[in-house]
């Protein structure tokens, strides 16, 4: 075991996993980053290793300098499974994580998995099965939130709602039949590719704290790829469970999905604009000429509305009674931090005028406005 929490300094604290590796084909390589995950990163991985699936596995988790039993943890698994190697993320984030993984995979598939969620037992299968039919390079499954905690919970049953989910199709709501498909936005979540389609892309941009997924969906989108959702991948996903950090989730949210909007234009849609006009519609309620004042008031009071029938219509499916009393404030919460990041991103990265006017039906406009094609940044896509 390591002091302080922390790993080796070499690349895997595995080495008998390295040479029980020796003479294997890898199939598939699954990219984990984590960071201080004690609490759940056992089972998180007990999931990930009852894959169903024919062919070889490795799983590459990569840690980001956690503080905390993490690294024991994992070191504990790697020597109980030979298939599991522990790396090193210096630069700490998500995106340069996956990106450490990427460079030492091995395997024809990659599949993304993360530590606060739960896959079902083929989701790697399913995946492959699909990549393998052709015309897509990146099948994802929909997200199942799952909540753990009142906060917890609470956020789950908000993004059931329409006011949770916005526009976007990666959330599980049950509209779609059992075994089948739809096509994705640049909104999803993880997926499986083959390992080559990431590296001719460049892997995932580390100017991205969040929203890196959609990024990259960004420059898929912009060839002309198809993005699969199929419901069989559908995983269970655990929402933060604190307020505050709800606030600062959302906040980095709608930050980086604005300077999205400003790399990728095509990527944003009219539901992207309604956090940010609700923060500038609380501004003029309480700063604007007292006409606009009054209108902006009106507003509030008809959003205000539709928090509490939001959380009304959540009440059949929470687990417990209190759980949709907080729903309102989560919602409210989202919105506000997500529209405040937008705003931020806005001053930031510079307004996304091309998105703008593309969403406004200006697409020549949009075709003039439109930014150069820019380099990946992805230093930690480069193996030891």
């Amino acid at each position: 075991m390591y002091p302080e929490g922390r790993c080796a300094d070499g690349v895997s604290v595995n080495t008998e996993a390295d040479v029980a590796k020796d003479g294997d084909i890898i199939d598939c390589s699954v990219l984990v980053p984590v960071l201080n995950e004690e609490r759940q990163i056992a089972s998180c991985v007990a999931a990930m290793r009852a894959q169903r699936f024919s062919g070889q596995l490795e799983f590459l988790l990569v840690d980001g300098g956690s503080a905390d039993r993490t690294c024991e943890i994992l070191s504990q698994l790697a020597h109980e499974d030979p298939r599991i190697r522990v790396l090193q993320n210096p630069r700490r984030t998500t995106p340069s994580g996956l990106n450490v993984a990427l460079a030492h995979a091995s395997g024809r598939w990659v599949a993304r998995m993360d530590a606060h969620t739960w896959y079902p037992e083929d989701y790697i299968a399913l995946g492959i099965e699909r990549l393998a039919r052709g015309d897509t390079r990146w099948v994802s499954g929909p997200a199942t939130p799952a909540g753990r905690g009142a906060v917890s919970r609470a956020v789950a049953l908000a993004l059931r709602t329409r006011l949770g989910r916005g526009g976007s199709q990666k959330w599980a709501d049950g509209r779609m039949p059992a075994n089948s498909e739809r096509e994705l936005d640049s909104g999803l979540f993880a997926g499986v590719w083959e390992r080559s389609t990431l590296l001719e892309y460049g892997g995932w941009d580390e100017g991205w704290l969040r929203n890196q997924d959609s990024e990259m969906a960004g420059r898929f989108l912009a060839r002309g790829e198809r993005l699969i959702c199929l419901t069989g991948m559908a995983a269970w996903y655990t929402p933060r469970n604190s307020l505050t950090s709800l606030f600062r989730q959302y906040f980095q949210y709608g930050e980086y999905r604005e300077k999205t909007a400003v790399r990728h234009p095509h990527t944003m849609r009219r539901s992207h604009l309604l956090a940010p006009a609700v923060v500038v519609t609380m501004g003029a309620a309480a700063t604007a000429p007292r006409r606009l004042r009054s209108i902006a008031r009106g507003a509030l009071a008809t959003y205000g509305a539709a928090l509490l029938a939001a959380a009304w219509r959540s009440a059949e499916a929470a687990e417990h009674p209190a759980d949709p009393m907080l729903v309102p404030a989560v919602l409210a919460i989202m919105h506000v931090a997500h529209g405040a990041g937008a705003l931020r991103g806005a001053v930031c990265n510079g307004p996304p005028l091309a998105a703008l006017a593309r969403v406004a039906g200006m697409r020549g406009l949009a075709a003039r406005l439109a930014p150069p094609p820019q380099r990946v940044f992805a230093p930690s896509l480069v193996a030891d």
